[in-house]
């Protein structure tokens, strides 16, 4: 097969691709429709700090599994994204498992706030402290 290239001084043609962005809502899973994006959303928090919360304490998915009584494919799956099998109170639960404290806060929307009331996932940053 022989390349034919474009005379010199000449441009090939080059296809262009329009591509269209859209500015974010602020929660990826209403911009791509999942239903009840507010819930995945949190899900996904609960699920990331599990996962933060395994890596930090050295658990492979099997000693994570016993801990939560579920199997190594639950963890797998979930550390994967597909944890809509779990509510929130479990995941919330298993975080308690792996030896945090949940901690649920309610207040009230700031009244000039233009955002709508909301439900987030924050987690506090442990400082290790030197004995002395």
């Amino acid at each position: 097969m022989t390349k034919v290239l474009p005379k010199k001084g000449h441009r090939r043609a080059v296809d262009r691709v329009t591509t269209k962005i859209t500015k974010s809502s602020g929660n990826v899973f209403a911009d791509i429709g999942v239903p009840n994006p507010e819930e995945h959303l949190l899900k996904a928090e609960l699920v990331r700090r599990i996962a933060a919360t395994m890596e930090e304490q050295n658990l492979n998915q099997t000693s994570a599994a016993s801990l939560l009584a579920v199997t190594q494919p639950d963890i797998s799956k979930m550390l994967k994204g597909h944890f809509r099998q779990f509510s929130v109170e479990r995941l919330m639960r298993f975080l308690v498992a792996l030896g945090s404290s949940v901690e649920i806060v309610v207040h009230p929307r700031a009244p000039a706030s233009d955002k709508h009331a909301q439900i987030t996932v924050t987690a506090e940053r442990t400082v290790a402290r030197r004995a002395h």
